[in-house]
């Protein structure tokens, strides 16, 4: 016969022994994943950082306090009215980018260190903008991020934690702000269109007088070089004539040395005086004759004295 009391209260035990195994693996057995960080505290105090992988804790002595992701963090900064240097309010928002380097640090420096840097950034933030003008603001987002970043890492030195850096998201003016520097940027941007355009008629004014130039210059030495040519061909002509006349006149006097050539010559010039005053007597109504024959012989004689002059 079986027992069924003492079968029961042996089965109970174990059941009761196995629900208390688990519960001791269960809550004092830790496996830490991979970039991430258990604090443990026993009795209340600090006890250790656990890393990754697998752990055992002292059961109803030690406990998992806080945890933490050693991983970088990525905190949304939610956007603040700020007044610039000239009184106008924007609105301002950004992101915060941290790391846990010390769990210990984290987990008793501070409360909140989440929280805490989101105010740093944001009072530092209200500071830096406080100093520009809101034109500057725009343009000087690297030294207002730079600003922001080296006032919340020293703060939150103590809290172990890293401030990897910070980007300022958005810059939002008032409306009335916006539509006045729309208007102004509609402004410059005609002036600059109003600019290029008067330079570009400068240059085309510049550019029809340089060519207008050019153009009188290549008239002028077109004017130049013609007169050149011209002159050089009157020389030319002068001096072919010159030469014909020469090569003429020796041509004469070959013929005047030669047999019979003095009364041909002699013959020749008393048949251009006649020529000649026959001309000069068709000029008029009347006719003119010579006053005497010997007019003739004497313009002969003349010639041929010349001609003898030449032999000598």
């Amino acid at each position: 016969m079986f027992n069924f009391d003492s079968d029961s209260s042996t089965l109970l035990a174990l059941v009761i022994a196995a629900v208390f195994l688990i519960f001791i693996f269960v809550k004092y057995v830790r496996i830490v994943p991979q970039n991430e960080a258990f604090v443990v505290e026993r009795l209340g105090r600090y006890r250790g950082t656990l890393l990754s992988g697998f752990h055992l804790l002292l059961p109803f002595f030690d406990r998992v306090a806080y945890k933490h992701s050693l991983k970088e963090r990525v905190i949304d900064v939610p956007p603040q009215t700020c007044i610039t240097k000239d009184n106008i309010a924007v609105d301002v928002d950004g992101v915060l980018y941290l790391t846990v380097m010390d769990p210990r640090k984290a987990s008793y420096g501070v409360d909140n260190y989440y929280f805490a840097s989101i105010q740093i950034a944001q009072t530092t933030m209200r500071s830096v903008i406080g100093k520009l003008e809101l034109d500057r603001t725009f343009g000087e987002r690297e030294s207002i991020n730079a600003d922001i970043i080296e006032a919340v890492d020293k703060a939150s030195d103590p809290w172990g934690i890293k401030i990897n850096r910070y980007e300022v998201r958005n810059i939002t003016p008032p409306k009335s702000i916006n539509e006045a520097m729309e208007q102004q940027m509609k402004a410059e941007r005609e002036k600059r269109a109003e600019i290029a355009r008067s330079e570009g008629e400068r240059q085309a004014e510049i550019n029809r007088a340089e060519g207008e130039k050019l153009a009188k210059i290549n008239i002028s030495e077109g004017e130049k070089q013609k007169l050149i040519n011209e002159a050089q061909g009157q020389a030319e002509r002068i001096r072919l004539v010159a030469e014909a006349t020469a090569l003429g006149l020796k041509a004469v006097a070959e013929a005047i040395g030669q047999p019979g050539g003095t009364d041909a010559v002699s013959l020749r010039i008393a048949e251009s005086y006649l020529n000649e005053f026959g001309k000069l007597a068709k000029t008029n109504n009347s006719m003119i004759i010579p006053s005497t024959l010997s007019d003739v012989a004497s313009i002969v004689a003349v010639g041929q004295q010349v001609l003898q002059a030449n032999k000598k």
